[in-house]
């Protein structure tokens, strides 16, 4: 008799495109546990691409999500609003740029559904303020897979079936791994932006498809100091490091870098599509003027109630809980837990990170990608991260435990001997 996860795989097999590997199917998610098909538990490393940051099915943010759906289910995007859309708009200007400058700067914000939507609404911002059309980006860098955002998303793999159709619009250069590297990059930067042609510079605080690549702590104010001598744009996209990841509420706060834009999602709203470009309000007023007539940058969904209601409470639970704090507490336990308790006779292992965005680079890349596999097995749920799959990444909801953490790394332990 089939098991309910081979059903599922055949009907995935028979109509989804393009057809995946699919080495579990997810029945259910509570907190930092997740349940398969067959009702086994794993613990969840993932929380799901970042999106869990306060949990899966966190009540309180379910709850607000339940009873915006009985009252109001969708509205109109930009043509007719609802006061949940206002509500989380104020609230996103007080959690950046309000909160950046003890309330002397207040931002303006566009919302979209899924992140690499946000990234090119900066894009089309960037544009619009500056008039310039091209952008500085980086090597490992990864925004999304939209045609806007394809221009900035540095791998081959995802850029190259479809670069007959993209205008190409990135420049690349290195993201740096030591102070060492700042120098060589300034000079580089500072020649494309001499020429005037390049309305911003995208960047990931920390990169994480790329590898979890954290950068030296001058990366960003030297990038700022650059954007403000050759007026371009700072965009930064904080999809994923956003709302608690890193120990901060965004990765910039740790250098004390304040963006032009910044972009938000995954986390946003624990669960729903819902993502955010904000920026400051006078940027933002030049680049979009008032509507009159029809929009130029809308969707059908944009702003959607649900998305709103469970982002406002989302954004409560991350702060009432001190979720930042935890995860920079948690984040140093496992790093310390990596180093002194991970073996490594065999392989060249690595640990990096910043808070609950943790890395271990392992060579060679195959040992990685089976010890995700092994890790499965033992019910830990794992993603391999950079170019060639050789970086294991942590980004467990920020509620995981000590115990829960010392269990993964006991598993790891056992799982690298075999």
């Amino acid at each position: 008799m089939r098991t309910k996860t081979q059903r599922v795989r055949e009907l995935l097999r028979a109509y989804e495109a393009p057809a995946g590997q699919w080495p579990m199917v997810w029945e259910r998610a509570h907190g930092v546990n997740v349940w398969d098909a067959e009702d086994r538990k794993y613990i969840d490393l993932t929380a799901a691409f970042g999106v869990a940051a306060a949990g899966h099915a966190n009540a309180r943010v379910v709850a607000a999500g339940r009873q915006q759906m009985g009252k109001l289910l969708h509205a109109m995007g930009d043509v007719h609003p609802h006061a949940m859309k206002a509500q989380l708009l104020r609230e996103l200007s007080r959690i950046t740029f309000e909160r950046w400058t003890s309330g002397a700067m207040k931002a303006k914000t566009m919302l979209s559904n899924s992140g690499f939507e946000a990234v090119e609404t900066a894009l089309k911002t960037a544009i619009l303020a500056t008039g310039r059309p091209r952008i500085v980006a980086f090597h490992g860098g990864y925004h999304g897979l939209g045609y806007g955002a394809l221009n900035g998303t540095h791998r081959a793999f995802f850029r190259g079936p479809f670069r007959a159709q993209l205008r190409e619009f990135g420049s690349f250069v290195p993201f740096p791994k030591a102070v060492e590297d700042l120098t060589g990059l300034e000079k580089r930067i500072r020649k494309l932006l001499r020429t005037k042609n390049f309305g911003a510079i995208l960047v990931e605080p920390i990169q994480a498809r790329g590898g979890i690549n954290v950068p030296p702590a001058g990366f960003l104010p030297m990038l700022r100091k650059l954007c403000d001598e050759y007026g371009a744009l700072l965009a930064l996209d904080e999809i994923y490091t956003g709302f608690g990841r890193t120990g901060k509420w965004f990765a910039a706060e740790h250098s004390g870098t304040i963006p032009d834009l910044i972009c938000l999602g995954k986390a946003l709203t624990g669960g729903f599509p819902l993502s955010a470009c904000v920026g400051r309000a006078e940027l933002m007023d030049k680049a979009w003027p008032p509507i009159k007539g029809e929009a130029i940058h809308t969707s059908t969904f944009q702003g959607h109630p649900v998305g709103c209601a469970m982002a406002l409470a989302q954004i409560n639970e991350i702060d009432t809980r001190s979720l930042p704090e935890r995860s920079a507490a948690m984040g140093e336990y496992l790093m310390q837990l990596l180093r002194s308790e991970i073996p490594a006779p065999k392989h060249s292992i690595e640990i990096r990170g910043c808070g609950l965005m943790v890395g271990m680079e392992i060579h060679p890349s195959v040992c990685a990608l089976k010890l995700v596999d092994q890790m499965l097995r033992r019910e830990f749920i794992l993603l391999p991260e950079g170019e060639f799959g050789n970086v294991i990444s942590f980004t467990p909801p920020l509620t995981i435990t000590r115990a829960q953490l010392s269990a993964t790394v006991q598993a790891l332990q056992k799982s690298l001997v075999l």
